[in-house]
């Protein structure tokens, strides 16, 4: 037999051991349990009605299961492995040690059939139904038992559902009652929906929030009474919705705001707050009172969205609040109504604000891509001066340093370190000369200031030094949609350290002689944010990223550059970059279960260098590869195109870049247990050049390019250590572009039980973070 096949035996009968004793683990979980008991595997809902549609009555039945308690054990397979760590842990003598943390966080205790209650849970079931409008369901429990295993069964005969033939608003005299007649469009409860009781409670609570909006304070949804009548009609009932006779009258008042008061030195340990006359200041509408002097009047008036004499509002309460948070300048924002003294039917406003500590310092270990591409782990070194100038501005000096690693059996070039330092300021408002701008919604805009150095190091073969400059403009519209502008960003690029050996293979290679040449960039960029993942319950969750960068564009137009007539214009004798640059970056997350996902990225980007640049600035360009990408293939060493990136004579990869980007990834990611995630995963994509370059045969874009797709799989594990994440992922090319055509597959010789394969083809992934 050949090495090769005694391998692949080998692997087999390790699988077939691994099985069978995860079998017997998963049978041998009721021995432990105790005497007279049962394990407790589940319960299942059976709705038996002929008038409601098959798939609406799973969907029913699906949510009704969903409403069971206790949960059973949770099971991979059929089985249930934390149960039997648990099991096999035992009862730890002390409350630490290998066996405690096996029993308490990995391990899961049984779930007796002693605990399930199947009258409470019939008598649930037959709540939720009925709050549906299917009146008088009955509802029956049993069990089956198997093998120490006990399984409930829950079967419900609802009756018809009640549909809503009519709807009422409150008709009398009270101003709140035509309010609420004029919202009745926008009403929840519809005629001719089913009756749901969970619907009229959403329905009191709109009507609440629209009289919140009008000044209605002390008003609550509990002040709304809905009278049902089901007396006529077949399955049918009328709603009717009126103001309880018994509501106190300051809920049937709107009312105005009079006094505001802010506190910017409170402190939350202190009953009362000490102040003398000279603490006191007036300012347009608001009276500060601020013991210290810490902040200047105005950032209050750009921050209370209330004016003295305004109707009440829960919106303009809202929003205050969200942006005395969003300032940054407070750790604790408390406010508090007061009726008058003075004005009937008003109300004072009292802000009390507990400052941060002014200077702090924070470390971040992060997973980043810098501006030249190179993606790897950086530490950052924050030190922070909030409330610099008394306008909630804040100082920040950064210090870090970072590597770009992965590691294969083959070389993977020369390792890269970088190191810098950077420095920003941001103001809580836009600042615009001549003109002045207002944030109109929670979030702050912010205008930031930004100056960057980094030296980045190729071991022996180049080091760079990059200087950037950057001023803008950061604000969101809401939580999901965020914006930046750069009117003034540059850029300037310059080698430091460059080998003899480096220098000799770029005399033979125009693309590495681009690597070390001086580069200045500027121009204005922008970028555009949309995400909803923040919302957890959603199954489906989107990110969207889009940047538009416009480099020179005024500068050549004025001066009429045109690299094409060698009329190239120079500044600081360094000739300018003119091009422009759109990317996309689209990311669709859909939840499959509490404790898993599948997260999909597609990424699409072109450069158009034109006027005073024959091509894409390098460190503008787009790669692929390496942790965060095309996790099968080395960091930037795919394409452009089909072509076949080779070691230089003086063994090492250089780097691979193109106008065009086009990138796919797809991934599967579930818990394991305790903090450890899995994760299976396919990556796909290429660059290409807009032009042709001798130096790169099939590197240029043709209507082909299709075929030069790389295609990569793998798996990983991810170690959730709450203030990071450690991410290990190993993959192994199954489609490479520069091999000939008809041999790009390459599924047949994939190999693991081979040296020489994994060596040649497995790539392991160390990073910090997700790569998406």
């Amino acid at each position: 037999m050949s090495k090769k096949h005694s391998n692949i035996k080998t692997i087999y009968v390790r699988y077939f051991v691994m099985l069978s004793l995860f079998f017997v683990f998963g049978c041998s979980n009721t021995k432990y349990l105790p005497e007279g008991d049962l394990l407790y595997t589940g319960g299942s809902v059976t709705v038996k009605d002929s008038i409601i549609k098959k798939k609406d009555r799973k969907e029913l039945e699906k949510e009704l299961e969903g409403l069971l308690r206790p949960k059973p054990n949770k099971q991979i397979l059929g089985l249930r492995p934390k149960l039997w760590i648990y099991n096999l842990a035992g009862e730890p003598k002390k409350q630490k040690g290998i066996r405690y943390w096996l029993r308490t966080k990995v391990g899961e205790e049984p779930v007796l059939f002693s605990k399930v209650d199947l009258d409470y849970n019939a008598s649930v079931l037959r709540n939720f139904t009925e709050n549906r409008g299917y009146f008088k369901t009955r509802v029956s429990a049993d069990s089956t038992v198997r093998n120490k295993r006990v399984t409930a069964e829950y079967t419900l005969i609802p009756k018809k559902q009640y549909i809503i033939t009519s709807v009422t608003f409150p008709d009398d005299s009270l101003k709140m009652s035509k309010i609420i007649a004029r919202s009745s469009r926008r009403s929840l409860l519809k005629v001719g929906k089913p009756y749901d009781l969970d619907i009229i409670k959403a329905e009191r609570e709109r009507i609440d929030a629209r009289l919140k909006e009008r000044g209605y304070f002390y008003f609550n949804p509990d002040n709304i009474l809905a009278q049902v009548d089901s007396s006529k009609g077949d399955h049918e009932v009328k709603i009717r919705l009126v103001i309880k006779p018994d509501t106190p009258p300051k809920a049937l008042t709107s009312y105005k705001i009079n006094k505001i008061i802010v506190y910017p030195n409170f402190t939350v340990s202190k009953d009362s707050v000490k102040y003398t006359r000279k603490d006191i200041v007036q300012y347009n509408d608001f009276t500060i009172i601020d013991t210290a002097n810490t902040f200047k009047p105005r950032v209050f008036d750009r921050t209370i969205y209330f004016k003295k004499g305004d109707l009440y509002s829960r919106k303009d309460h809202n929003l205050t609040l969200n942006r005395f948070v969003n300032l940054g300048t407070f750790s604790f924002v408390k406010n508090e109504f007061k009726p008058s003294d003075s004005i009937p039917n008003s109300l004072d406003s009292y802000y009390y604000l507990t400052l941060l500590p002014k200077k702090f310092i924070r470390v971040e270990v992060l997973g980043k891509t810098n501006s030249a591409s190179y993606t790897g782990t950086e530490v950052n070194v924050n030190w922070n001066n909030r409330n610099l100038f008394r306008g909630a501005e804040l100082l920040t000096v950064s210090v870090f340093g970072g590597a770009d690693f992965q590691l294969s059996g083959t070389n993977n070039g020369k390792n890269i370190y970088k190191l810098g330092t950077e420095t920003s300021l941001t103001w809580p408002r836009f600042i615009i000369p001549f003109f002045k701008v207002a944030g109109s919604s929670e979030f702050i805009p912010r205008t930031k200031a930004t100056l960057r150095y980094e030296y980045q190091n190729r071991t022996q073969l180049y080091a760079l030094n990059s200087f950037k400059g950057s001023f803008g403009y950061l604000w969101k519209e809401n939580i999901r949609k965020e914006h930046q502008l750069n009117v003034f960003d540059v850029t300037y690029v310059s080698p430091n350290h460059v080998t003899p050996e480096y220098l000799a293979d770029a005399e033979a290679d125009e693309s590495l002689k681009k690597v070390i040449e001086k580069q200045l960039i500027f121009g204005p960029t922008y970028s555009f944010t949309y995400t909803n993942t923040m919302q957890k319950r959603k199954k489906n969750t989107f990110y969207f990223n889009g940047e538009l960068d416009l480099a020179g564009n005024v500068t050549g137009l004025v001066t009429g550059a045109n690299v094409k007539k060698n009329d190239t214009i120079k500044i600081f004798d360094v000739p300018f970059s003119q091009f422009v640059k759109l990317k996309a970056d689209f990311r669709h997350y859909l939840k499959l279960s509490k404790e898993s996902e599948w997260a999909s990225r597609i990424i699409v980007g072109a450069g158009l260098p034109y006027g005073n640049s024959g091509a894409l600035p390098t460190s503008k360009q787009f790669v692929v590869g390496g942790t965060n990408s095309i996790r099968a293939f080395r960091a930037r060493s795919l394409g452009p195109g089909s072509y076949l990136n080779t070691e230089t004579t003086n063994n090492y990869l250089p780097d691979q870049s193109g106008d065009l980007k086009l990138e796919f990834s797809t991934e599967y990611r579930a818990k394991l247990f305790s903090i450890v995630r899995g994760a299976l995963f396919v990556d796909a994509g290429n660059v290409w050049l807009l032009n042709a370059d001798p130096n790169k045969p099939g590197g240029q874009i043709t209507k082909d390019f299709m075929k030069d797709i790389a295609v990569g799989a793998g798996a990983g594990l991810r170690f959730d250590l709450s203030f990071l994440i450690l991410r290990t992922d190993l993959a192994f090319p199954l489609r490479k572009p520069y091999l000939p055509q008809g041999e790009r597959w390459v599924l047949k010789d994939i190999d693991f039980g081979s040296g020489p394969w994994r060596k040649d083809n497995l790539i392991l992934n160390i990073a910090i973070g997700y790569p998406f």
